[in-house]
C-alpha cells in the first residue's frame, strides 16, 4: 500500500513538473515573439527584407488591405495635379496639433501622389503621405513610414486605426484598442534623436548596391532624412524611375512598389 502510494505521488510530481516546464516555455516563447516584434518596429532588430515586405504587402496591400478602401494603386483613376495633392496634404496637416509641419515635396505618379512632410524647425523629414486620386484624401504612406519612423510612426498608426477603421478586426466589439489610442496626442514626442548609425552617404551606397543587383541602369539620388530612415528616388536616363527607403540603423533596403509611373514633381 505504501509502495503504491509512493508510486502515485511520484507520478503526480512528474506530471506537475512537466506542466510547469511546458507553461514556462510557452510564456518564454510568447515574450520573445513580442519582444522581437517591438524591436523590429523601432529598427533595432529588423526582419529580413523579404519577410517584412511580404507582411506589409499583405497588411497594406495595393488592393486596400488594412487601408480599408484607401488603396494606393488606382490605375483607372485620372492622376492628380500637384495643386490637388497639396490641398489634400494641407487638409491632413490642419487636423494635427502642431504648427511645426509643412509640405516639403510633392510627386505625382499615375497610381497616387506622394508628399513629404517636413519639420519647419529642423528641415528634416517628419513623415510621408499618399493621396488617393479617386477620393483625393491624404493618408500616411505604408511601409517604412509606418515601421521605421521613430518619431511620427505612432501618429501615423493613430490615423490608420482611429480615423479610417483600418484595424476593425482587432478592435473587437468593445473598442478596447480605441480606448488605448485615445490616450495618445497628435503631437509627436520632442525627445527623439535624429542621429542614425547610417550616414546619408552610406544610405546612397546601400541603395545603389541594391539597384545594381535588382534594377540595372538606375542611379540613386540624394536622400531625404526622416527619424529612423531615409527615402530617396532613383532615376533611369535622367528620369525618376522609382523610390526606395533605407533603414538608418541596419541599412536594410525597402523598395516602394505602389507608386506606378512618375509624372511630375514640385518642391
Amino acid at each position: 500500500m505504501n509502495k503504491s502510494l509512493g508510486t502515485i505521488l511520484l507520478v503526480l510530481t512528474i506530471v506537475v513538473l512537466a506542466g510547469a516546464i511546458f507553461f514556462a516555455g510557452t510564456v518564454y516563447a510568447r515574450s520573445n515573439m513580442m519582444f522581437g516584434w517591438n524591436n523590429s518596429v523601432t529598427g533595432s532588430n529588423m526582419m529580413g527584407q523579404g519577410g517584412m515586405n511580404g507582411m506589409m504587402d499583405g497588411m497594406m496591400s495595393r488592393n486596400g488591405g488594412m487601408m480599408n478602401g484607401y488603396s494606393s494603386n488606382n490605375p483607372s483613376s485620372t492622376p492628380l495635379t500637384v495643386e490637388e495633392a497639396k490641398a489634400a496634404a494641407e487638409k491632413y496637416l490642419s487636423n494635427l496639433k502642431t504648427s511645426d509641419l509643412a509640405i516639403g515635396e510633392v510627386m505625382i505618379f499615375d497610381n497616387n501622389a506622394y508628399v513629404v512632410v517636413k519639420e519647419k524647425s529642423t528641415g528634416l523629414g517628419a513623415f510621408e503621405l499618399l493621396v488617393d486620386p479617386a477620393s483625393q484624401a491624404a493618408y500616411p504612406e505604408h511601409g517604412p513610414n509606418m515601421m521605421w519612423n521613430l518619431k511620427y510612426g505612432g501618429l501615423n498608426h493613430r490615423f490608420m486605426i482611429e480615423d479610417h477603421g483600418g484595424m476593425n478586426g482587432m478592435m473587437g466589439g468593445n473598442g478596447s484598442m480605441m480606448d488605448m489610442m485615445n490616450g495618445w496626442d497628435n503631437a509627436a514626442p520632442a525627445d527623439v534623436s535624429a542621429d542614425m548609425t547610417v550616414a546619408p552617404e552610406q544610405a546612397v551606397e546601400y541603395a545603389q548596391k541594391y539597384l545594381d543587383a535588382n534594377i540595372a541602369g538606375t542611379i540613386a539620388t540624394t536622400p531625404v532624412q526622416f527619424y529612423g530612415y531615409y527615402t530617396l528616388d532613383f532615376e533611369k536616363n535622367g528620369k525618376v524611375a522609382g523610390m526606395l527607403s533605407i533603414n538608418g540603423y541596419s541599412g536594410q533596403v525597402f523598395l516602394h512598389t505602389w507608386h506606378g509611373t512618375f509624372i511630375e514633381e514640385a518642391e
